[in-house]
């Protein structure tokens, strides 16, 4: 039994956290509402109130917010990195910069970077997809939690290595939502109504994980507006870490935009 800290029980850090305790690992979750509270215990976890508590005694600390911000502000400034036992390892699921995790590491942390593809009901069927960044030692201490959850766990390099690779994945998904978008603009010009387009295309060779999402939503904007926040946060931290890094997206950029703006 692995002893687990957790910071982050939301829509898809509750499915983690019941996964984790299903697989027999002793959690303690931060929860600061009675509602959040009830949720957390119901799941099988302990409740706590701060990050310091969440950290002390644990072997393994997953955080699992929004932002980087809220990354940094969690770990850093509400000192759940400095409460840390020296030999726990830190796994960071949100999708954000490398540069956090790295930072967070240089401060002699054992850190995971391990965002997430998929959703809500791919982590409580323990198949979500887990790109894994970090030391071979400290994935390999931690492979036993993410598989809980996570199938495939994917180490792909160092830690921000796994930031990378879902930063790519997320400017490709965007942009096949993108030229998806193109295409039924170019059914319509044709005369091809948008639902039967969908349809005999998921058939074909433009299948892909973007049309067949577009097409169960039953039509591109359906599906943008259910996606487009988490998207658009993704994109716009693309762009930005590609800029940090000296690079640009290139002909990426105008498809995204077309699926940012349909």
């Amino acid at each position: 039994m692995t002893r687990v800290g957790f910071i982050g029980t939301g829509r898809m850090g509750a499915p983690m956290v019941g996964r984790l305790v299903n697989a027999g690992h002793e959690v303690r979750a931060l929860s600061r509402t009675p509602e959040k509270a009830s949720a957390v215990e119901h799941l099988g976890a302990s409740v706590v109130n701060d990050p310091v508590a969440v950290a002390e005694g644990a072997d393994a600390v997953i955080v699992c917010v929004f932002t980087d911000d809220q990354v940094r502000e969690v770990c850093l400034a509400d000192g759940l990195v400095a409460a840390m036992s020296p030999d726990a390892v830190l796994v960071v699921h949100t999708t954000g910069s490398p540069r956090t995790a790295q930072s967070i590491a240089a401060l002699g942390v054992d850190v995971v970077d391990a965002p997430v593809s998929g959703g809500p009901h791919d982590v409580a069927a323990g198949r979500v997809t887990l790109f894994v960044g970090g030391e071979d030692d400290a994935v390999k201490r931690v492979r036993p939690l993410l598989s809980s959850y996570g199938d495939p766990v994917l180490h792909v390099g160092r830690a921000g290595t796994g930031q990378l690779v879902k930063l790519i994945n997320n400017a490709l998904f965007a942009a096949q939502i993108g030229l998806v978008a193109e295409g039924v603009r170019l059914g319509g010009l044709l005369g091809v109504a948008e639902p039967t387009l969908l349809e005999a295309l998921m058939h074909g060779s433009a299948a892909s994980r973007a049309l067949g999402n577009i097409g169960r939503a039953g039509s591109t904007r359906a599906f943008i507006d259910s996606v487009g926040d988490f998207i658009g946060k993704d994109v716009a931290l693309v762009r930005a870490t590609v800029a940090e890094l000296g690079g640009d997206l290139g002909p990426l950029s105008e498809i995204v935009e077309t699926a940012l703006h349909r």
